[in-house]
């Protein structure tokens, strides 16, 4: 069953103009338990601002900051710049890949844990760096890595 979320509230606090599109979508899937935007709020969202649904979807899917894909409760993004590159992120993200058994763009079947690859985040000084939810984890080795995850596994139990 799909979360309510109060799409026309969110309009009306943020306006109801055709420039408040990617506002309005970044506060309906802040809202989101899965961190995304579904189908039918597209089409809500369509419908209030009189504007194509092609062109709310052509939004929802070109910024990395939205995603129209349910994700889990922890959301890995993996900083794929030339700084974390260089400094083997290559190797953090087999080993985030290993322990959660899933590749980057999968989720884990409990929900839990989705990754994803995200350009740079400002972390470069502490690079190779990863970004969990609104954390980031940096000068990453394959250790700090699995106690991270085991970390946030705990807090679910």
């Amino acid at each position: 069953m799909e979360e309510k979320i109060d799409i026309r509230n969110i309009i009306q606090n943020i306006g109801s103009t055709q420039d408040k599109l990617i506002e309005i979508l970044i506060a309906v899937q802040a809202q989101s338990k899965e961190h995304y935007i579904s189908e039918e709020q597209l089409n809500i969202i369509s419908s209030l601002l009189d504007i194509p649904l092609s062109k709310v979807y052509g939004v929802a899917s070109f910024y990395s900051m939205l995603s129209t894909i349910k994700k889990g409760k922890y959301v890995i993004e993996i900083c794929n710049s030339g700084p974390c590159y260089v400094k083997n992120s290559s190797q953090i993200v087999k080993v985030v890949e290993e322990l959660l058994n899933i590749k980057v763009g999968e989720m884990t079947k409990d929900g839990l844990f989705s990754i994803q690859y995200i350009s740079c985040f400002g972390a470069c000084h502490i690079a190779p760096a990863i970004r969990i939810n609104d954390e980031i984890y940096g000068s990453l080795t394959s250790e700090k890595v699995t106690k991270i995850i085991e970390s946030l596994r705990k807090e679910v139990v």
